[in-house]
């Protein structure tokens, strides 16, 4: 019984370090002219967003492409990120 009490215990915290590391996750992605730079968290909502006076060379609908796709970039990488701490979580548990 206390084996499988200290197996569980040894589940419930890794279980908390794997929120506590998800909420952490943070990817910074900026775009290949350097006039964008967007920050998200694990969930892709963004945390940042800095724009450099190039953009101001930029059409609306440029503009927009560009942000958007560096956006989508960095909200990958941070999705990335998550599956690589759930995928260590998983194989930690499997053991």
């Amino acid at each position: 019984m206390d084996e499988l009490e200290a197996g569980v215990r040894k589940r419930l915290f890794r279980l908390k370090d794997l929120a506590d590391d998800m909420s952490g996750v943070r990817a910074r992605q900026t775009s290949e002219d350097g006039a964008v730079t967007v920050e998200v968290d694990g969930t892709g909502a963004l945390l940042d967003l800095v724009l450099t006076p190039a953009i101001s060379s930029l059409s609306p609908k440029d503009f927009e492409q560009l942000v958007v796709g560096t956006a989508n970039a960095a909200a990958r990488a941070a999705f990335a990120l998550r599956a690589e701490l759930v995928t260590a979580f998983n194989a930690e548990v499997v053991e």
